[in-house]
């Protein structure tokens, strides 16, 4: 189990609420205090008891209910369509890099294709689109994640998986989006490949898109001792999904490195916002709390959600 250490709960619930909530809240808050400031002393014949004398100690401190999955799935789909609005140069130096990966394979695409076509009867290469046999490999690592996980009742895992889920439906949603606009004829529909806008659904490859997401998940979480095992089960279900999809003449040499650009960069995401909002269920503080023997005492408070 990681350990972080966040800010107390007092400052996250500040900074979840909008100013114009806030403000009237700290009013409400503060106008007791000062009303029980004011107010007179209650005199013995008036019939009124005066008010007990609180007990030494900090005030409790509620943390906010947890989101359902559901609204943080949303908040999730939110941030992540509109997050070219937030860029910074970092983020536009990865954008450019992709790009130009793109376009270097493109380069590469006729000569690629004639190495998978080589050898069939038809001008157009193999028309067997073999799609349930290269998506078999993503279905089988993430059944395999999801089924250990619950088997062995383990948080971590569960969570990877539900990561595996989020990263692949909004890379998938994307790629989708793509291929209606670009609409990319495949090598199977055409020799040219430099035909874009002809009416075809090539672009990007929506199976090394799926691999990609639900690999780089795998292969960036869990125990550290592992990584080099994950990495290589994970990215290797990637270029393997790629590799599949040219061998059977469905895409383009680019299609599968736009994929796995989609792919990789949404599961990096997904999983940073995960790591986010473990951040912030822990939270901890300390405090000077006074005793009954009229001292203070140092306490130390962690909230676990």
């Amino acid at each position: 189990m990681r350990t972080r250490t966040g800010r107390p709960c007092t400052l996250l619930l500040a900074a979840a609420l909008p100013i114009p909530l806030a403000l009237p809240l700290a009013l409400l808050l503060a106008v007791p205090g000062a009303r029980a400031q004011d107010a007179p002393t209650p005199r013995p014949d008036s019939g009124q008891q005066a008010p007990a004398p609180e007990e030494p100690g900090s005030p409790i401190e509620y943390q906010q209910p947890r989101k359902s999955l559901a609204a943080q799935t949303l908040e999730d789909a939110e941030a992540y369509y509109t997050a070219p609005l937030h860029w910074n140069g970092r983020d536009w130096a990865f954008f450019g890099g992709a790009v130009a990966a793109i376009a270097a394979s493109h380069h590469y695409d006729t000569q690629a294709r004639n190495h998978y076509v080589s050898g069939s009867s038809s001008p157009l290469g193999p028309q067997k689109s073999d799609e349930l046999k290269d998506i078999a490999p993503t279905a089988v690592l993430f059944l395999g994640t999801w089924g250990y996980a619950s088997l062995v009742g383990s948080h971590a895992g569960e969570n990877e998986t539900w990561n595996m889920v989020e990263s692949g439906g909004l890379s998938l949603v994307s790629a989708y989006a793509l291929k209606y606009m670009i609409r990319r004829p495949g090598p199977n529909e055409t020799t040219d490949a430099n035909h874009w806008f002809g009416g075809g659904r090539s672009f990007p490859s929506e199976h090394t898109t799926a691999a990609f997401a639900i690999g780089t998940v795998l292969a960036e979480s869990g125990n550290p001792e592992f990584r080099w095992l994950r990495r290589t089960i994970g990215y290797g279900l990637g270029f393997g999904t790629a590799y599949l999809r040219m061998k059977h003449n469905q895409h383009w040499l680019s299609d599968t490195v736009a994929g796995a650009a989609l792919g990789a960069a949404t599961a990096h995401f997904v999983m940073s916002r995960s790591e986010q909002r473990e951040a912030e269920e822990y939270s901890s503080s300390f405090s000077v709390v006074p005793t009954d023997a009229g001292g203070v005492m140092l306490a130390y408070t962690a909230e676990f959600n």
